[in-house]
This record gives C-alpha cells, sequence and structure tokens, in this order.
C-alpha cells in the first residue's frame, strides 16, 4: 500500500514533499516504519539484567539488554526464547551442556528447557520473544522485571 501510494505521489510531487506527505500517511494509518540503530539504543541505558523493548513483531517483542555476571536458572513453560549476541561473549547454561555464543550469533532456547545465561564481561544482547515472556521464567525474585519501552 506504501509503494503504491509512493508511486502515485511521485508522479506529481517533487521528493522532499512526497516525504512529508508519506510520513504523515503512515502516522494517519499506523503504518509507521522506522530504523532502529541499536548502537544509539544501547547507549541510552547502563543497568545490568534489565531488557527494554525497542520493537514489536507480530506478537512478541523485540527486546535489547546489557548482561553481566550470572542470571538466575530458569525456563520458560510456554516460550521459546532467542538471543542474539550484538557485543561481547555470551555462555549459556543448560543441564546437557553449555553454548557459548560469540557476535554475531544466534541460539533458540525452545520453552520448557532450563537455562542461565553468563556473562563474564558485559554483553549486549538482542532478544525476541513473546509478549507473555517473563524475564525469569518460573522464578520470581529481584531481577524480574516488567516490560520497559525504550
Amino acid at each position: 500500500m506504501i509503494n503504491d501510494a509512493r508511486y502515485l505521489l511521485s508522479r506529481f510531487l517533487d521528493r522532499a514533499t512526497l516525504f512529508i506527505c508519506l510520513k504523515i500517511y503512515r502516522i494517519l494509518l499506523g503504518d509507521k516504519m522506522d530504523v532502529i540503530n541499536l548502537k544509539k539504543k544501547f547507549e541510552l541505558f547502563n543497568d545490568h539484567w534489565q531488557p527494554r523493548i525497542i520493537g514489536e513483531l507480530n506478537d512478541s517483542y523485540v527486546k535489547i539488554a546489557k548482561i553481566k555476571g550470572e542470571f538466575v536458572w530458569h525456563h520458560h513453560e510456554n516460550e521459546d526464547e532467542l538471543f542474539y549476541v550484538v557485543k561481547g561473549r555470551l555462555l549459556i547454561k543448560l543441564r546437557q551442556g553449555d553454548l557459548w555464543l560469540e557476535e554475531g550469533e544466534i541460539a533458540i532456547i525452545p520453552k520448557g528447557v532450563e537455562h542461565c545465561p553468563v556473562a563474564q564481561e558485559e554483553v549486549h544482547i538482542m532478544m525476541l520473544e513473546p509478549k507473555t515472556t517473563l524475564n525469569t521464567g518460573n522464578v520470581e525474585n529481584e531481577r524480574t522485571t516488567s516490560d520497559q519501552w525504550l
């Protein structure tokens, strides 16, 4: 729909006017698309183990977090969890063996699998999780957080 509007308007408007019209169109119709700069988003906070929501995808949140130290052993009854290492090196302890993730690598932890993320040095991660996912899964403690938009 946006491409159709862009084509039609581009035949009659200069580039700057076209850009403004498309921006207004997206805002009015709720079809807002933005580029998310991960580096800039990570610069907005310093605390560890406090995931921030940076976007939505269907029924999931795209979250980022800075982590350091050991988290808590937990599992998610109904949700798979995707970890993407943006910066650093992440250890995910599993009962059946450890996973080491380097920058640019992804691991998907299936629902029900007990795991414990560990970062010896500060690590920047991005996660893709259903909106129902509690960061500490089946455990509620001082590290349990509520959803926070960035």
